[in-house]
């Protein structure tokens, strides 16, 4: 087991805690879930656990998706290769990818939409609530406004953010500024395949960029976990394409 799990060892038999009293307060349909990490395979074995925040009523960035499972689970089995690095989430909604590296011992930033501030305040309660010290950026893919041009991360993360076919130029813009902004930085995606690979293909073909390694999302994710996503889910990782940059 590495350090930062031993660490971080909880009670697997422990609830998820309440919502805050004030958003209760509110009549909102404030649930919390607990997602847990572990060694082995087994369902009742338990490193460490992190707690989300979901509003039913609120948009989609209020709700953790299958691909958010599918990454958070992936950069657990990958932690000593995130542990110590920069980190930028985009997209990152409820934020489980970036909360269990920030949990490993990674410095991270979670980043949504500028103008969804409803999205914004509850990635500080679920930071909050599970204890973690995570940058929150108001970040607007395809927008340069001034924060995006102090990022320099070693790795980059996307949850299901391949949903809105109108969204992917934006993304895609930002996403390469990132990766030519940090040497050696990588894109770390997990996505609905929906309309087959060559739609990624063609995008980072058009932006420059790469295919590092392309996984089916239910090859490596535990059994128990598995059993209750459903879709057709990859994994990619994207860089430069080094052939495009010295051209």
């Amino acid at each position: 087991m590495d350090g930062a799990a031993a660490s971080t060892t909880s009670p697997s038999n422990s609830p998820p805690p309440s919502p805050p009293p004030d958003l209760l307060a509110k009549g909102t349909m404030i649930t919390v879930s607990r997602h847990y990490f572990s060694e082995e395979s087994a369902k009742d074995s338990h490193c460490f656990h992190i707690d989300i925040m979901e509003n039913m009523e609120e948009n989609y960035g209020m709700f953790v998706w299958p691909c958010s499972i599918i990454l958070a689970e992936y950069v657990w089995q990958q932690r000593s290769r995130f542990a110590g690095k920069k980190l930028v989430e985009l997209g990152a909604g409820t934020s489980l990818p970036g909360l269990v590296a920030a949990k490993i011992g990674a410095d991270v930033t979670l980043t949504d939409d500028l103008h969804k501030p409803e999205v914004l305040e509850n990635m500080r309660r679920i930071c909050n609530l599970n204890k973690l010290d995570c940058k929150i950026l108001g970040l607007t893919w395809g927008e340069w406004d001034a924060p995006l041009f102090e990022l320099q991360p070693d790795i980059i993360l996307g949850a299901d953010v391949f949903y809105n076919s109108t969204d992917f130029d934006d993304l895609f813009a930002t996403v390469t500024f990132l990766l030519q902004n940090s040497q050696g930085t990588v894109f770390i995606t997990t996505y609905h395949n929906r309309s087959g690979h060559h739609l990624i293909e063609f995008l980072m073909a058009k932006w420059g960029l790469k295919c590092l390694k392309l996984l089916d999302g239910f090859s490596f994710i535990p059994a128990h976990k598995a059993s209750s996503l459903q879709g057709n889910i990859q994994l990619v990782e994207i860089a430069l394409d080094d052939r495009t940059v010295h051209q």
